[in-house]
């Protein structure tokens, strides 16, 4: 019996959506042949659909009762079939399972459209690579390339894993992982994701994430797990079917037995069908997550959208998530007959070896090609010395103004900097003090507007750092946050979040690093940076935002309600549709045909509806 059943599971997988259309083709055609007798057949034309669109439900419903004993909609449809061939129906059993069929395609078809954004993803995975060895180059699978391999990408071709290049000049694209519609420049030392693609250059690269580990991998992962069937209402809508269908039963054999009419029996079977109510959910919830797929959301699971309806807070990390993550040069100011641009520039030119964070973002920031120096030693701890242009420059912490005479200038604007949670790097010329560098983690251009929206929404920011106090004060006052918690350990935000849910509320936690995991876990959504957050972080959380564009999380908050909604008219509608249409068949108004007709159309609306999140956004 199982190998049988497989079997069958096997046959009715084969072609999908494709041989489904040609059997909803097939079945129509006969329907009309049918119904208008355009062709003399020895049977009624209405038994090509009854075998082509009918026979695959009731193999469904057979294997369902079989493997789990699972009444669902498809064993009320099978006997609704079989009660009304018995009687003599043919063409109201066509009919229903012509109209469940094309019911079915309906949502396979919203399903693969909302799916499509993502799971292209699966095709983009690179085959194959370059892999260079000390003597020759070969090409093998990608999968399996092993890390620090160096492999040879040209131009036009597809990254096979993650990386650092070597050696050459390119340009990539990197829309299928960030968005970005512009290639982004790549040189020696810059990262290259897999699945991206080389425009211009070729260069070399070490392998430095490989196999599940890559990129590409990390977002097909997430994709593959998303599943409608995880949310708790849908299931609720599965309870609903199975008494649904023994009322149904209950209700043609009442009725059969007071009115000796097996017709009106078998219009209530017809018309009883919960597949309104069953397809209510799971449309609404897959046509949700490919809407948030095009606006940068992976979403691993339809309860994801569920629990995310009813959040009232939403708590942030700081660094990574409301800020770039990477510190900037925001201010030079200068305490001495030296021009800021002046101080700058030797700031620049001594910190062009250095190979501390802050001094690399110094150069960085310059932008421009500092001077030459000379006689260049690093002091940890303190800051780096060197000899530019005759004068001797040094540029560190305080720790390098010991001893030195410091000016109340100097001593109060670099104070002031320091309470807003910035950080100075003096700049000493000639053993003396000259002027600072004042350097930030800068805010993300979209996060003033996004904390905004979130308000208007009706949605709780707040602000959970490991930061000091002062920087997140002067982060949370730009923003316009009031609850601001500072200072925070990984189990300080775990105990936050929790004396949110105790009073009351839905909490959604927003991190990027490996420290907001276990947050993540313990709010009722968690949403990682995708981009730039931690693996752990990414594997923690029930969303992932591909691009890092926060900007979009107030659609996000957004489409989870109006999914919702949507769910609600669903079922409302459809259960109404049900009641009324019992009703009718009792009193014998509506028939077999007209009462597949009614139900079905029902059915159609109910996944129209859905779709219509497809492109939903907020006015």
């Amino acid at each position: 019996m199982n190998k049988f059943i497989e079997k069958t599971e096997a046959f009715m997988e084969l072609g999908g959506i494709r041989k489904d259309i040609a059997f909803l083709v097939l079945g129509g055609l006969s329907l009309i042949i049918s119904l208008f007798d355009l062709i003399p057949l020895p049977f009624d034309a209405a038994w090509i659909a009854i075998i082509l669109c009918g026979i695959p439900i009731i193999m469904e419903a057979v294997i369902g009762l079989i493997t789990a004993f699972d009444i669902k909609a498809d064993v009320l449809v099978s006997l609704a079939l079989i009660a009304s061939v018995c009687i003599g129906e043919d063409f109201a059993a066509g009919e229903v399972a012509f109209i469940m069929q094309l019911g079915a395609l309906l949502e396979d078809l919203t399903v693969a459209r909302a799916r499509a954004g993502i799971e292209k993803l699966v095709h983009l995975t690179p085959r194959s690579a370059r892999v260079i060895t000390d003597d020759s180059e070969k090409i093998i699978p990608a999968d399996q390339v092993a890390i620090g391999d160096r492999i040879r990408v040209f131009p036009g071709e597809t990254v096979p894993v993650d990386g650092v290049i070597l050696s050459g000049q390119t340009s990539i694209n990197q829309a299928v992982m960030t968005g970005e519609s512009l290639p982004v420049d790549k040189a020696a030392g810059d990262d290259v994701s897999s699945g991206t693609v080389n425009q211009f250059g070729a260069f070399v690269m070490r392998a430095t994430k490989v196999g599940e580990d890559s990129s590409i991998q990390r977002m097909i992962r997430l994709v593959q797990s998303a599943d409608a069937g995880k949310a708790k209402i849908v299931g609720l809508a599965d309870r609903w079917a199975t008494w649904i269908v023994v009322i149904a039963l209950s209700a043609a054999a009442l009725t059969w037995i007071f009115t000796d009419e097996i017709i009106r029996a078998v219009t209530i079977l017809v018309v009883f069908c919960p597949c309104a109510l069953v397809l209510a959910t799971p449309t609404a919830i897959m046509a949700a997550i490919g809407n948030a797929t095009k606006h940068g959301f992976l979403v691993r699971e339809g309860d994801a959208l569920e629990r995310l309806a009813a959040v009232t807070k939403i708590t942030f990390d700081k660094t990574g998530t409301l800020t770039c993550g990477t510190p900037k040069v925001t201010a030079v100011r200068s305490v001495s007959d030296f021009t800021e641009e002046e101080i700058y520039s030797f700031a620049a030119a001594a910190e062009q070896m250095s190979e501390h964070p802050l001094g690399k973002a110094v150069v960085h920031c310059y932008g421009r090609k500092p001077a030459a120096c000379s006689h260049f030693q690093m002091s940890p701890g303190e800051g780096v010395t060197a000899v530019i242009e005759g004068k001797v420059v040094k540029a560190g912490n305080l720790k390098l103004l010991n001893g030195m005479m410091i000016s109340k200038e100097l001593a109060a604007g670099a104070g002031a900097y320091l309470k807003k949670g910035s950080t100075v790097i003096y700049i000493v010329i000639d053993e003396v003090p000259a002027g600072y560098l004042v350097l930030s983690d800068t805010l993300r251009e979209e996060s003033k507007d996004m904390i905004a929206a979130l308000g208007r929404i009706g949605v709780r920011p707040v602000l959970l750092t490991g930061d000091n106090q002062h920087a997140a004060n002067a982060i949370a006052g730009q923003l316009g946050i009031r609850d601001v918690h500072a200072g925070c350990l990984p189990e300080d935000k775990l105990d936050r979040i929790a004396a949110y849910q105790r009073e009351g509320n839905a909490v959604c936690m927003i991190g990027d690093g490996i420290n907001d995991a276990p947050a993540l876990k313990m709010a009722d959504v968690g949403i990682a940076m995708g981009g730039i957050g931690s693996d752990i972080a990414v594997d923690a959380a029930d969303i992932a935002l591909v691009d890092d564009e926060i900007r979009e999380l107030p659609h996000l908050l957004s489409l989870s309600r109006r999914m919702m909604t949507t769910i609600k008219v669903n079922l409302t509608f459809s259960m109404g549709l049900n009641f009324l249409a019992i009703a009718l068949a009792i009193t014998g108004l509506l028939g077999p045909v007209i009462g597949a007709l009614v139900h079905n159309a029902g059915s159609v609306l109910v996944i129209i509806n859905s779709a219509l999140l497809l492109n939903w956004k907020k006015k």
